[in-house]
């Protein structure tokens, strides 16, 4: 399993949009095909308040429900809100701001022991257990 972040999967997007396959549309075609795409549901929010804030929000969405079909959409379980508080401690502890939303993204692929595709590798590189994948 491999987890995307919401800056890498806005990235692919626009490229797919423009027809202008970039380093985002590369890093997926050179996944080994039996790789399990996912995101988890804080990524898909925060996708969704980008669609909510386009023109054509209904729109948006539709496109949303469309590009998502390809990734399997990840929900915490039991075992999310220990490791949100050791992420969140150990980051802490080091005096290092983490934003929520990409504590929470963390945190999951954490869970799930999966590397975290982002373009923001200096913020999710700073969190211990943390695999992180640039592009």
């Amino acid at each position: 399993m491999i987890q995307f972040d919401s800056s890498y999967l806005i990235d692919l997007q626009l490229e797919l949009r423009n027809e202008r396959p970039g380093s985002a549309f590369k890093l997926i075609e050179s996944l080994d095909a039996s790789e399990l795409l996912a995101v988890s549901v804080h990524v898909a929010a925060e996708l969704r308040v980008g669609a909510e804030r386009r023109e054509n929000p209904i729109a948006a969405h539709r496109e949303l429900d469309a590009f998502l079909e390809a990734f399997l959409i990840l929900y915490p379980d039991h075992r999310f809100a220990a490791a949100y508080a050791r992420l969140w401690a150990a980051a802490n502890h080091k005096r290092r701001i983490v934003p929520s939303m990409d504590l929470l993204i963390a945190t999951a692929a954490v869970v799930e022991n999966a590397p975290l595709v982002t373009r923001n590798v200096t913020d999710f590189s700073r969190l211990p257990g943390l695999r992180v994948l640039g592009y």
